[in-house]
């Protein structure tokens, strides 16, 4: 047979295979459910999902998912939704109060990381991962969830320690933010009984309402027709069903359920503007709300064709709206536009910007404008080439790794289905509708859709939020809002032209590099290499995940061998390089010519040291490479990119300490290193005067003009025998000039002594107390896990007795850390927040668990809490690359055996209370610790 009739017939059979496929598709087909879940419905209507996942092992996600929210609430009920998942951890049929808590710490679930629970409007959501190595754990699991679903006591004395808590957490929430939104939401949401039910509910409903009435909203809301039990793990379907009908069977609804309605959305009757100030806004921001439509959840395959072009079209609009940002003088420092989800079952398609010096009108040009081009004269073919292709790679990774996702992903995609109906096809039919759907998907109707879409001068609500404008300035009026949109609406609009650019990146691999030795290190299975110019590197070849490889790399060095005149230019050095791009491409040519590939490279001048990060998947480690090449050889120097950069940070930073928390951390860092000038406080827009083109581009160059020194770590999805001639090309011919590759120690040190500082700042009734113990230390792994288990001990006691017992806070604890660059240091931070009028009582509180801690060390039961939560955390660390990533990064830089790793669990093991306790002796010295106390505005203090 010739080759030509080869080819003939080659092309019939794949001609052949695209009908066959095209012919499986029928675009009125209902979306099918994933095979490999288990959905069903109990006789008294509670809904089930269930998937066996190996990732991560021993280990099982459990959700009670329920279809009610504050939207449900009576008006004696604001804020009890919430409280009822409160009172789930305060005492049940089957467990007493803090009891629940303190048995699965003992199994290595930590409250708060692990367990935990969210409200919305419209569902409350209960997270618990349970580990699998006992069977009674999972047991005890759905124990847990059948007692959350109809065996919450709501014991009075309960509920009024739990007061304290959940004020507390709404406290918290306090600020420009809330009082900004609480004008905003009515209008937003048009008079929507959503405006009215925010989650965190009234603080006088808080503080007042009867049992009763918590109770009520427990009856008639949790029943098994509108709850949802999720199942996700390394467990065995028909285990997991047998389970559920056991716990969950017996749940009966009640004889008169209320009815479960949702809230409607009325339509807009006008065009409104609405200017929000508040003085601790930090920035300024105006977005444009069109008319909210009902939202369409797909239920077919054309349906999620339907989804499938708008994503497209989005994906091109939002990069033509990050072009704009990429100008010397850009109409606003981020924006864009899209069609999104508001609430449940609504939608509407919005612009947003936040403003830069030029402020309202050259955004709203810039929105208006962009938008009214798309839906004039459409995207080019170059734009639906580049935006498919990446959509298609997204589709592609994402079947690759279905076998090594991890659990929670599943039951957040599944919870999803039950409350808002999103349809779960299941990766392999979505890849395949991808396949085939998206070739078939024309530019025409494309722009025919986004002609449609994009609002052509309808009914809106235009809003200005920001900062109360200082002497001088001003902030528009609502009447100036419409205008500016009005004026932008009439603007004479051109079709846009596109810039040709290279297809690639380089024209090819380098030539002359080499491997000059490499060995093995086989009990972690690491390879190192010494390439031919002298560079280091570390291979970690995995299965934890199918199409990832990581790549860092790091030296000693960075700012620290640059003096103090220089630190600005130095520390925003590689930020400014990367913010005009490499060789002739600009940052967004850049994602252009990379359109299809997944893979991002960035360089970091730190305060010690230098190097890069970056990811890839397996196919693009290539184009990974060629990008850290480029970063030595030829970045690019863009005046108006640069100066693009400068203005945009110069206005993130201009009302930066408006904000009480800024103020608050400046205040910190200052109390502890004094005006230093290499604080590393909250920057401020004067900042970035000091920071020129060409001195940061000259200090980028003189730290990453040569590879002498470096050491690259690679960890994921590859091969030896195929990556290592990459390596060779592209790291192997980096320039190796002499560069100084150690830092510099400047010596800067913290305080010593006591020192306190109060702040006031802020309009609102809160407190935060900072408290820091730092000191010098003969630094050794060793005594850094100890420091650690100090921490973890701590703020079990936190939670225990500020929390629990005395209801004054609703977070916060202790943060550890040590290190042994450029000297032997540790510190020991506590963060509280508070009320002003408790503040005294909790550093009281606080001191006391620091002093019992000192005199009697942890408990053995406190302890192995702490031990076993790290223990079950590292197992499942070691299947993870970013894990192994920081693991031999660390081993670099600190010159130990990456071979350490495997002797975690001994080491951990070892930490015993009364380590812990001389710990506690040694690092929690009451003579040498910084003490800051952000309080309200002195007007509003009345105690202090």
């Amino acid at each position: 047979m010739n080759l030509s009739k080869l080819r003939l017939i080659s092309g019939a059979v794949l001609l052949a295979c695209a009908c066959m496929a095209q012919a499986e598709i029928r675009l009125s087909d209902p979306l099918p459910l994933a095979p490999e879940v288990t959905v069903g419905k109990l006789p008294n209507g509670l809904t089930y999902y269930i998937k066996k996942n190996a990732r991560p092992a021993q280990k099982v996600e459990l959700r009670l998912v329920v279809k009610a929210g504050s939207i449900l609430e009576d008006d004696d009920q604001q804020g009890l939704a919430h409280f009822t998942e409160h009172m789930a951890f305060n005492g049940s049929t089957h467990f007493k109060r803090n009891e629940l808590i303190s048995y699965l710490q003992s199994i290595g679930v930590k409250f708060g990381a692990d367990l935990n629970a969210y409200t919305s409007f419209d569902e409350t959501v209960y997270v618990l991962p349970i580990p699998t190595n006992k069977k009674e754990n999972l047991e005890k699991g759905f124990l847990v969830l059948e007692d959350w679903a109809h065996g919450l006591k709501f014991n009075p004395a309960d509920i009024n320690s739990e007061r304290g808590i959940v004020l507390e957490e709404a406290r918290l929430g306090k600020g420009a933010s809330d009082r900004m939104n609480k004008v905003l939401y009515p209008k937003l949401l048009n008079g929507s009984r959503y405006a009215e039910r925010m989650p965190i509910g009234k603080e006088s409903v808080l503080k007042t309402f009867k049992p009763e009435a918590i109770k009520r909203f427990y009856k008639d809301w949790y029943r098994p027709d509108l709850m949802a039990v999720v199942v996700v793990g390394d467990v065995e379907p028909k285990q997991a069903e047998a389970m559920i009908r056991q716990h969950f069977g017996k749940l009966k609804n009640p004889a008169k359920p209320r009815p479960r309605l949702y809230a409607e959305v009325p339509q807009r009757s006008q065009t409104e503007a609405l200017v929000i100030t508040d003085k601790e806004a930090p920035d300024d921001t105006v977005f444009i709300r069109y008319p909210i439509r009902a939202a369409q959840e797909p239920v077919t395959i054309a349906d999620y064709r339907r989804q499938m072009i708008e994503n497209l079209y989005g994906q091109m609009l939002s990069a033509r709206m990050q072009e704009l940002t990429q100008q010397a003088n850009p109409p606003f420092i981020q924006g864009g536009s899209s069609k999104g989800k508001l609430v449940r079952g609504y939608e509407s398609f919005s612009a947003y910007a936040l403003l830069g010096k030029g402020g309202v009108q050259p955004a709203v040009d810039a929105l208006v404008q962009e938008d009214e081009r798309a839906r004039r004269f459409g995207f080019s073919q170059d734009e639906l080439d580049r935006a498919r292709k990446n959509m298609l790679r997204n589709y592609e990774r994402a079947y690759s790794e279905r076998d090594k996702s991890d659990s929670a992903g599943f039951v957040a995609e599944y919870s999803r289905n039950f409350l808002e109906q999103e349809a779960i096809p299941g990766i392999a039919n979505e890849l395949l509708y991808a396949q085939e759907l998206l070739p078939q998907v024309t530019l025409q109707e494309i722009n025919e859709t986004v002609a449609k879409v994009i609002p052509d001068q309808q009914k809106k609500l235009v809003v200005f939020m920001g900062a109360e404008p200082k002497a001088g300035a001003s902030v528009p009026t609502q009447q100036q809002l419409l205008d500016a949109v009005a004026k932008a609406e009439q603007q004479t609009i051109e079709p846009r032209t596109e810039k040709v650019l290279a297809s690639k990146l380089m024209d090819g691999p380098p030539a002359g590099g080499s491997i000059v030795s490499e060995k093995l290190n086989s009990a972690i299975g690491v390879t190192e290499l010494t390439l031919g110019n002298g560079v280091r590197v570390l291979l970690k070849p995995t299965d934890f995940k199918n199409d990832q490889v990581l790549m860092g790399s790091t030296r000693f060095g960075g700012q620290s061998l640059f003096g103090d005149a220089d630190i600005y230019n130095a520390r925003y050095a590689s930020a400014v390089v990367g913010s005009m791009g490499l060789k002739d491409l600009a940052p967004l040519d850049l994602q252009k010519v990379l359109a299809g590939k997944t893979v991002n490279v960035g360089a970091s001048l730190g305060e010690l040291s230098e190097g890069f990060g970056g990811s890839a998947s397996s196919a693009d480690v290539e184009a990974m490479l060629q990008l850290v090449y480029l970063y030595f050889n030829d970045v690019r120097k863009d005046a108006g990119l640069y100066q693009s950069f400068i203005g945009k940070q110069q206005d993130l930073a201009k009302n930066s300490m408006a904000q009480p928390e800024a103020v608050f951390y400046d205040a910190i860092q200052h109390a502890m290193f004094g005006d230093n000038p290499r604080v590393d406080g909250v920057p401020r827009a004067a900042d970035f005067d000091k920071v020129g083109l060409d001195r940061s581009l000259d200090i980028f160059r003189q730290r990453f003009s040569s590879a002498r020194g470096m050491t690259f770590i690679f960890a994921g999805s590859f091969e030896l025998d195929k990556i290592k001639p990459l390596i060779a090309s592209y790291l192997g011919t980096l320039p190796v000039a002499d560069v100084p590759h150690a830092y510099r120690d400047v010596g800067m040190r913290p305080v010593t002594g006591v020192v306190k500082k109060d702040i006031y700042m802020g309009s609102e009734p809160k407190s935060t107390i900072s408290i820091t113990f730092n000191g010098d230390v003969a630094y050794s792994d060793e005594q850094k896990l100890t420091l650690q288990a100090l921490g973890e001990v701590l703020n079990l006691k936190v939670i225990e007795v500020l929390r629990e017992k005395m209801s004054m806070i609703y977070g916060g604890g202790f943060e550890t850390s040590m290190g042994q660059h450029p000297y032997g240091h540790y510190s020991v931070a506590l963060n509280l927040p508070t009320g002003p009028e408790n503040v005294d009582k909790v550093i009281a509180a606080a001191f006391a668990e620091i002093n019992k801690m000192k005199t009697d060390g942890p408990s053995a039961a406190d302890l192995e809490k702490v031990k076993l939560n790290w223990i079950t955390r590292q197992q499942k660390s070691l299947r993870e690359n970013r894990y192994w990533m920081s693991q031999l990064m660390g081993s670099v830089t600190q010159g130990r055996d990456p071979a350490h790793i495997l002797r975690y669990e001994q080491r951990v093991r070892a930490i015993t209370p009364q380590a812990v306790k001389l710990a506690a002796q040694r690092y929690l010295d009451m003579h040498n610790y910084v003490q800051v106390v952000l309080y309200p505005e002195r007007k509003n203090v009345a105690a202090k």
